[in-house]
């Protein structure tokens, strides 16, 4: 890997009072709001399982570069460039989508499951690839600017990096409605929601910083040790954390709506229904409407069979559904069309294809469904296997 590729992510050791070591790693590529490309997640994915090894780093700490985003997606422009490249309809022959995604998939698996702390410092942009880094870790902070979302449906693909698995665990259908929305979420509604653990003031980052390596932290990096590291953690958060502004609550405040309008087993009526809310007086509703309305019918129908689909699915299944969804959305699905209208020609008029929800049916979708060779093939077969 070139050297322009190793400061895509920074890493740092920061030495604690006795001796132990917090590891932190920050995206750096804050021009393009840290876009997660293949390259920043290799690089994650390798410090990661050293600092997984050494025995003196007991915390990771996670954050972005700037002042705007934590992680704002993945490199939507790299993808978009290996689907035109690869126009066959085979889905198999775009070796490099086959590759971003299941390395990707892993890397968000590997944070689900790491043993150490792993602190997310989810200020500003959080959405698509940054959900999929936050949402797994055992620590999840969100600030003042925090802007949290899946807005997959804007590009033509599906909340993915495990998006189906964490939209499934929402309250009150909230999850389906923000898989077909992309609503915004700050960071009142991100706790409320589960998605966030606490809320500091962006300002408190470098208080953060001093205060873990302070920490008179256990030695022992397995069982109860280790347990002690992570309560430890938790109540310094709770410490330095403040309370959200709680007149800005969307999420709560339209809850029981929300799951009146998004239940049952008929997207098209639930569509209608979302859509129903865009003469609603409060402008939040109102974008959601309007987004859903100009989004992928495709993603729609995607995102609605991917939460029936995946909802008692483990983990790592999900993450192989999501990944055989995902290459069949960079060969069939509206994906290329999506970032062409939205970042390439920026003309946002896609041209979407099936272009409306009764065309997106129950038979047109199962190609997302339909791993294309053997299962043992699959990239993601092992993800998982504790052997």
């Amino acid at each position: 890997m070139n050297a322009v590729a190793q400061d895509l992510v920074l890493f740092e050791e920061l030495d604690c009072a006795g001796g132990q070591l917090i590891g932190v790693a920050q995206l750096n590529a804050p021009k393009t709001l840290n876009g997660l490309s293949l390259d920043m997640t290799r690089l994650l994915s390798h410090q990661l399982q050293e600092w997984s090894q050494n025995p003196k780093v007991v915390v990771i700490v996670l954050r972005g570069a700037g002042d705007k985003a934590f992680c704002a997606g993945g490199d939507l422009h790299a993808l978009h460039h290996s689907m035109m490249q690869n126009q066959s309809g085979d889905p198999v022959q775009n070796k490099y989508a086959g590759t971003f995604f299941a390395e990707e998939y892993a890397l968000d698996y590997l944070i689900h499951t790491y043993p150490k702390p792993i602190l997310v410092w989810g200020d500003g942009i959080v959405m698509g690839g940054g959900m999929g880094l936050m949402m797994g870790a055992s620590h999840r902070v969100v600030t003042e600017t925090t802007r949290m979302a899946m807005p997959e449906i804007s590009i033509g693909l599906f909340p993915d990096v495990g998006g189906t698995w964490l939209l499934n665990r929402l309250p009150g259908n909230a999850g389906l409605f923000l898989g077909l929305t992309g609503a915004q979420l700050g960071g009142n509604d991100a706790l409320f929601a589960g998605m966030a653990d606490y809320h500091l003031r962006r300002d408190m980052y470098t208080n953060l910083l001093e205060s873990l390596t302070q920490q008179p932290w256990d030695e022992t990096l397995s069982g109860v040790g280790l347990r002690n590291i992570h309560d430890q953690l938790h109540v310094l958060l709770a410490e330095l954390s403040s309370e959200p502004d709680t007149t800005i609550q969307p999420l709560q405040n339209h809850l029981p709506l929300i799951r009146r309008l998004c239940s049952g087993e008929d997207l098209n009526r639930i569509v209608s229904n979302i859509l129903s809310l865009a003469d609603h007086p409060d402008p939040w509703l109102q974008r959601a409407a309007k987004t859903l309305a100009q989004g992928s019918p495709g993603s729609a129908r995607v995102t609605f069979e991917l939460l029936k689909h995946n909802k008692l699915l483990s983990l790592a299944q999900v993450y192989r559904v999501e990944w055989v969804a995902g290459l069949m959305a960079a060969a069939h699905g509206d994906f290329a069309e999506g970032i062409r209208a939205l970042l390439i020609d920026k003309d946002k008029q896609p041209k979407w294809n099936p272009s409306t929800i009764a065309e997106a049916d129950e038979k047109w979708v199962q190609k997302f469904f339909t791993l294309p060779f053997a299962e043992d093939q699959h990239p993601l077969y092992r993800l998982g296997d504790t052997v």
